[in-house]
């Protein structure tokens, strides 16, 4: 919808210093130290995932605050509990999942191709992230939060590359079926080495075609 916006006119116009030149100032430094604040914490919690993809959810606070750069005492600022962190963290990396979609769908030379790159990334996500779900397990509403958030953030995602590819591909399979799949095939893979789910759910995106 177009707003209505008066025209620039000397009567609509007000000298800078009658609007407070300082209070301008102190605008711009206030939201260039929010970006630096959010620049911050999005390291502090890629520095946390990480830690927890090598060492679990458990790693000690300091391995977190030495990856990240900073002093303990940011991240308890940040996270006063374990239980905080963890739930950041798992946002996060479900935030950056469901961010790849639309940019691989610009990106890639044909919408499936588009969506077998982020089932990788989905699927990488799933085994390295498993931890952090399994640790809030002791919490069941909580949990069924965490569970909440990550269906509401990816599944439109998925929906959307799979919209995209349906030139491409067969229409029986949804975005709750594939997602559902993919996470089967990947069950028990962060404890087995010699299984690796991507090249079975590479099989199952490329049996999609027609």
């Amino acid at each position: 919808m177009k707003r209505n916006v008066a025209p620039l006119t000397i009567r609509n116009t007000v000298p800078l210093c009658k609007l407070g030149g300082s209070s301008v100032v102190d605008d711009g430094v206030a939201g260039s130290r929010r970006k630096d604040a959010r620049r911050n914490q999005r390291a502090l919690l890629e520095a946390a995932a990480a830690v927890f993809v090598t060492s679990g959810v458990e790693a000690p606070v300091r391995d977190i605050a030495a990856k990240a750069q900073v002093g303990i005492g940011t991240i308890y600022r940040h996270f006063p509990t374990r239980a905080d962190l963890v739930i950041a963290v798992y946002r996060h990396q479900v935030d950056a999942c469901a961010e790849a979609g639309p940019a691989l769908l610009a990106s890639s030379p044909t919408p499936h191709a588009a969506l077998a790159s982020w089932a990788d990334l989905f699927v990488d996500f799933l085994v390295t992230k498993h931890g952090l779900a399994a640790a809030m397990r002791n919490d069941a509403a909580g949990f069924e939060t965490l569970h909440a958030y990550f269906l509401d953030r990816l599944l439109p995602v998925c929906a959307q590359l799979l919209e995209a590819a349906s030139g491409e591909i067969r229409a029986d399979v949804d975005a709750y079926q594939l997602m559902r799949g993919m996470g089967n095939l990947c069950v028990g893979a962060e404890h087995d080495p010699r299984y690796d789910p991507r090249k079975l759910v590479a099989t199952l995106v490329a049996g999609l075609r027609r």
